[in-house]
């Protein structure tokens, strides 16, 4: 049976990172040149994927990350459901002021329920990032994309693991997919082949067809 394999890869550095930030998809801002560096300097002394297709969140620092480390992917996709979650009140706050606001306590606390104002529903966040994992590898099963790289967040590949059951370990476990786990220098590869049953549900086929005209008049353009 074939295998398909989607490498997860968090954009590299910002300056909100470097300033202790709480950055999600209310707040675009490129890499840093501290960030850029780094993605060349780690270029240098790992191995990453040869891969034609690269997905990417549309936040500027996903695509400038990617067009980095694949600059000469023939297929490269903008996809708005890669995007960060929303953190609402909480968007650009320094981290190390918010572990002593009550209402952020609330908000990391699983099952709390709480959503502060304008953010995303944390239920709805991990549905959407289970969903767009479902629908890249439909894409690259149907058009018979082996391997690919996937461009997002951190919060995103987390979710996405979580959402395939994948432990942070590396090895095959039955009936999960194999995966690898790293961070900005590494990625983590999620397999869907004989051990990846997690990942045989149904989903929308409408994004591959979308995927796969794009890729056929080769205009790469974002979708949602």
């Amino acid at each position: 049976m074939k295998t398909f394999k989607l490498h997860l890869i968090r954009h590299g550095m910002t300056a909100g990172n470097l300033q202790g930030l709480y950055i999600g998809s209310g707040t675009d801002i490129p890499l840093c040149d501290e960030g850029r560096a780094q993605l060349n300097e780690l270029k240098e002394r790992f191995e990453y994927p040869q891969v034609d297709t690269v997905f990417s969140s549309p936040l500027l620092r996903a695509v400038e990350t990617a067009n980095i480390l694949f600059p000469d992917a023939k297929h490269t996709f903008t996809v708005h459901d890669l995007r960060e979650a929303g953190f609402g009140k909480f968007e650009n706050k320094p981290v190390k002021e918010l572990v002593h606001d009550e209402d952020f306590k609330k908000w990391i606390t699983p099952g709390s329920g709480y959503v502060p104002e304008g953010a995303e529903p944390t239920d709805q966040f991990h549905a959407r990032c289970a969903e767009s994992l479902m629908k890249l590898f439909e894409y690259m099963i149907r058009m018979d994309v082996t391997e690919a790289a996937c461009v997002t967040h951190g919060g995103v590949i987390m979710s996405m693991l979580s959402s395939a059951r994948c432990p942070p370990a590396p090895g095959a476990v039955d009936g999960r997919p194999r995966l690898r786990l790293h961070r900005a220098d590494r990625c983590a590869a999620v397999d869907a082949g004989p051990s990846g049953g997690s990942h045989r549900r149904s989903c929308p086929l409408a994004i591959a067809d979308t995927l796969r005209g794009q890729a056929e008049t080769e205009e790469n353009e974002a979708f949602e």
